[in-house]
């Protein structure tokens, strides 16, 4: 049967203006939820803890036979910049250099701690103290005794725990005075310490 004249069929395909606008709506929503997500990202992403070595002091640095005698006393300030997060930290280990040499490694959180947010935590007199055969060349010796201040490179590995398992590697280079008594050396400054990257665990 022939339709009425001038009557339009319900079943009119869809035009493609109306498809346009669905696709416009669609994609509009789309990007006010990635939007909506970068932004509850920023807000609630858990900020790395920062390191700072407040104060270092070099009672003993001597080196005879192929041995390095050292006493190096450290204070660490760590802070947690983060305004709703606390960090619950699982250990720390500290590693010294000098001159790529590493001489000594020290375990600092036994047991762990837990550092609430906007939080500082200090370490005070974390003593890196011992005796390492190191093996020096003829003129990396002559620097050695002609050093009035020793150049060390201080490397802090940590594991902590936010809303994942993270680890960390923060890296301190140290210019530290040294002392020929037990009198501590004056003159060190308090250097902060660079997070070199985050790792996080399965």
């Amino acid at each position: 049967m022939t339709p009425p004249l001038g009557r339009k069929d319900a079943l009119e395909p869809m035009t493609p203006r109306f498809g346009a606008r669905c696709l416009f709506c669609f994609c509009n929503t789309i990007l006010c939820l990635l939007l909506a997500l970068f932004i509850f990202w920023l807000i609630f992403l858990p900020k790395e803890p920062e390191f700072t070595v407040s104060n270092a002091s070099l009672t003993q640095f001597n080196f005879n036979n192929n041995t390095l005698y050292y006493n190096l006393a450290l204070n660490i300030t760590i802070q947690n910049p983060n305004k709703r997060v606390g960090i619950y930290y699982r250990h720390i280990q500290v590693i010294a250099n000098y001159r790529k040499e590493r001489f000594s490694m020290v375990n600092l959180t036994s047991p762990p701690f837990y550092q609430g947010h906007k939080n500082t935590t200090f370490l005070h007199d974390v003593l890196v103290e011992g005796q390492e055969l190191v093996e020096f060349g003829e003129h990396e010796l002559s620097q050695f005794n002609s050093e009035t201040a020793a150049a060390f490179t201080i490397l802090m590995y940590g594991k902590f725990k936010t809303a994942d398992y993270g680890s960390s590697k923060i890296d301190c280079k140290l210019k530290v005075p040294l002392s020929f008594s037990e009198t501590p050396a004056t003159g060190f400054n308090t250097t902060k310490c660079c997070n070199v990257y985050v790792l996080t665990n399965p």
